[in-house]
This record gives structure tokens, C-alpha cells and sequence, in this order.
């Protein structure tokens, strides 16, 4: 049983590693230089949309995965409330950054949201903050975890 446990942790942290990575990636790299590098509006279009595909399909595996690691960490006897607390605290980060995940996939509601609200603009930015600060508290729970009840 330990295998399954093995391979639903490690999908899950490579879906993490691949949508907050990429999303750094696409902010700091990518969209920086189509901007410098002047108009190139089809290029732009297809690395949007191949982005696009890549979180659908890491959402799709962190909340599976999220879900089945959730419920075997709780059937745990030993957790304390420390642990509780970071883990509400980072099921609270995924689904805010589902949710923005959501909103930026929404291209037709961005593209009309982009010429009036800030909040559009800083959304992509406040994601990838987010990513970082929910990655981070995965590896704090599982520090906790191991800290409490040894390898598991």
C-alpha cells in the first residue's frame, strides 16, 4: 500500500513543481520578453494557450491527489493542532488559487476585465504568490508529519 501512497504524493508534488514553476516561468520570463520583443500576437496566443492546457491537467491531479492525501494524513491519530492549522490553511491557499486559476482561464471575461479592473492585471502575479505560499506549506506539513510520526 505504501507504493500507491508513494506515487499519489509524487504526482501531486510534480503537478505543484510543474504549474508554480511554470507559473514563475511564464512571469518572469515569457511575458517579459513578448513584451520586449515587440508584437508577435500569435505566439503569444499559442504560449497562453498551451499554459492553459498545463494547469487544467495539474488542477485535475492536485485535487484528486489532494484529496486522497488529505484523508490518509487524517486517519493519522497522531496529528496535533498545529498541523490542522496549516493544513485548513493550505486547503483554503489550493482553492483560491483554483479559483484564480479558474478566473484566468475565463479568456473572453479577462480580455473585457483586463481594460477595467486591476484586479485582473494582478491576478496572474497574486497566483504564482500563492503557488509559492501554498508549495511552502506542503513541505512545512510534511516536515510536521515526519517530526510527529517519523518517514512515513
Amino acid at each position: 500500500m505504501w507504493e500507491v501512497l508513494w506515487l499519489v504524493r509524487l504526482a501531486h508534488i510534480l503537478a505543484a513543481a510543474v504549474w508554480v514553476g511554470g507559473s514563475f516561468m511564464y512571469q518572469v520570463i515569457v511575458v517579459p520578453a513578448l513584451r520586449s520583443g515587440g508584437p508577435a500576437p500569435a505566439v503569444a496566443a499559442k504560449v497562453a494557450q498551451l499554459f492553459k492546457q498545463m494547469v487544467k491537467v495539474c488542477v485535475g491531479v492536485l485535487l484528486v491527489t489532494g484529496v486522497y492525501l488529505t484523508f490518509d494524513r487524517l486517519t493519522t491519530p497522531t496529528l496535533g493542532f498545529s498541523y490542522i492549522v496549516i493544513l485548513v490553511l493550505k486547503i483554503v491557499g489550493a482553492l483560491a488559487l483554483f479559483a484564480l486559476a479558474f478566473y484566468l482561464g475565463q479568456s473572453s471575461i479577462r480580455r473585457i476585465a483586463k481594460r477595467t479592473t486591476r484586479f485582473s492585471q494582478v491576478a496572474p502575479r497574486l497566483m504564482l504568490v500563492l503557488g509559492i505560499l501554498v508549495f511552502t506549506l506542503g513541505a512545512l506539513l510534511n516536515t510536521l508529519f515526519e517530526l510527529m510520526n517519523g518517514p512515513h
